[in-house]
C-alpha cells in the first residue's frame, strides 16, 4: 500500500452517498456564516468513519464526520463522543481541529454526524518519514512524545469529562468490550484468539491510574504544520475515553514492534542515524516528561499484548464489514485479512516474553 492511496481526497462513493441538498439546508440553519454548500469530497484516508471535506461558495473549507452506513456494532462509531471530547480540549495544549456543530437528528443525512474546522497541514503515513533530515525526524517524533504527555496530563475532570468513560478496572473493561465486539464480528475460529481471550482477563497488571486517553494515537491521525514540526490537530477520537494512560501510550509504541516496511514499521531499522529515537529512548522520554521513574517490564508486555489483541479485534471487524459489503476498499480487504495474523503474532508474544 503507499501513501498515495490514504492521501488527499476523491470523488464520494456510490456506498457513502449523502443527501447533499437535506445537508445543505441544515448547515444554512445551524452553521453561522455558512455560504452554501459548493463542493463535497471524501477522503481517502481511514476506515471507521466516513470523513469528508466540504468546500462552501465562498471558498471556506470544512470537514464532516458521520457514522457509516449498514448495521454498526453496539457503542462502534461513536461521533457524538468525537465532537464532545474535541470541544473539551479546546485550547489545551493538545491540539485539535475547532469542532463547529452537531447533529444528531439522523433523518437530515440518515446518521448522526459532525462538522469541524479544516485544518490544512502535513499528514504522515511511512514511521520513517522518507525524504526529510535526521534533525526534523527526531523533532516530529519528540513533538509527538510531548502531545500524547500532554493528553495524559490533561485535567479532563476540569475540563467536564468526568463521566466521559468509567474510571478504574480499564483493562478489564476494555478486554470485555472488545471480547464482545470481536463474538459479534466472528467469521471463522481463530486459535492464537480463544487463547488471549483467556489469557488477558486472567493477568491484568495492579494499579488503577485514569487518565484521557484517545485510543488510536498514530502517525496518520496527526497533523503537522507545513513549516515545523509543530503538531496542528490530533484527529480520529472514536476510541477516545478514561483509561489508562500505558495502554493509549504502548498502542503508539508499537511502532517499534512493526517490522519495517509493514505499515511503516521501524523494527530492524537502525534508528540513530535516521533521527529516530529508539523505543527505551523514546518510552523514557516520556517518563521523564509525566514523572515516571520507568515501567515495569511485565506491565509493559502486557500493554503491548493487549494492544495486538485490540488490533486483532479490530481488524476482525473490518473482514465483517468487507464480508457484509459495507467495506469494499482494497485497503479493508487487506486489514480485514490481517486478523488472524495479528491474534497469533499476540499470542507468539505473550509466549515468549511473558511465559504463556
Amino acid at each position: 500500500m503507499s501513501e498515495a492511496e490514504f492521501s488527499g481526497t476523491m470523488p464520494v462513493s456510490e456506498r457513502q452517498r449523502l443527501d447533499e441538498a437535506s445537508l445543505a439546508r441544515w448547515l444554512e440553519r445551524n452553521l453561522p456564516g455558512f455560504a452554501g454548500l459548493s463542493r463535497i469530497e471524501q477522503f481517502r484516508g481511514g476506515q471507521s468513519n466516513p470523513t469528508f471535506l466540504l468546500t462552501a461558495a465562498d471558498g471556506v473549507r470544512y470537514v464532516l464526520r458521520r457514522k457509516p452506513a449498514g448495521t454498526l456494532l453496539p457503542s462502534a462509531h461513536a461521533v457524538d463522543r468525537e465532537f464532545r471530547v474535541i470541544s473539551a480540549l479546546q485550547g489545551s495544549a493538545v491540539p485539535v481541529a475547532r469542532p463547529l456543530c452537531l447533529c444528531v437528528d439522523e433523518s437530515v443525512i440518515g446518521t448522526v454526524f459532525y462538522l469541524m474546522e479544516f485544518v490544512p497541514g502535513r499528514n504522515f503515513w511511512d514511521a520513517t518519514l522518507p525524504g526529510m533530515t535526521a534533525q526534523e525526524r527526531a523533532a516530529l517524533y519528540d513533538e509527538m512524545n510531548r502531545v500524547i504527555v500532554a493528553l495524559h496530563r490533561f485535567d479532563y475532570r476540569a475540563a467536564g469529562l468526568g463521566d466521559y468513560g468509567k474510571p478504574g478496572n480499564y483493562f478489564a473493561r476494555q478486554i470485555a468490550r472488545w471480547s464482545s465486539q470481536y463474538r459479534a464480528s466472528e467469521t471463522e475460529r481463530i486459535e492464537a484468539m480463544e487463547k488471549l481471550l483467556r489469557w488477558l482477563p486472567a493477568n491484568l497488571p495492579a494499579g488503577d491510574e485514569t487518565a484521557l486517553v484517545h485510543g488510536d494515537y498514530r502517525l496518520d491521525n496527526l497533523i503537522f504544520d507545513p513549516g515545523s514540526a509543530r503538531m496542528l490537530a490530533v484527529v480520529d477520537w472514536e476510541l477516545s475515553t478514561l483509561g489508562a494512560p500505558l495502554a493509549d501510550f504502548s498502542y503508539h509504541v508499537m511502532l517499534w514492534r512493526i517490522p519495517a516496511g509493514e505499515a511503516g514499521g521501524l523494527r530492524g531499522l537502525d534508528l540513530p542515524p535516521l533521527g529516530i529515537p529508539t523505543e527505551a529512548d523514546y518510552v523514557a522520554r516520556y517518563c521523564a516528561r509525566t514523572g515516571r521513574t520507568g515501567i515495569e517490564p511485565r506491565v509493559w508486555e502486557f500493554c503491548m499484548a493487549y494492544n495486538l489483541f485490540r488490533i486483532a479485534c479490530i481488524r476482525q471487524g473490518i473482514l465483517k464489514r468487507v464480508l457484509e459489503g459495507t467495506a469494499a476498499s482494497r485497503h479493508a480487504r487487506e486489514a480485514g485479512s490481517r486478523a488472524r495474523a495479528t491474534a497469533e503474532l499476540a499470542w507468539r508474544q505473550v509466549e515468549e516474553r511473558l511465559g504463556g
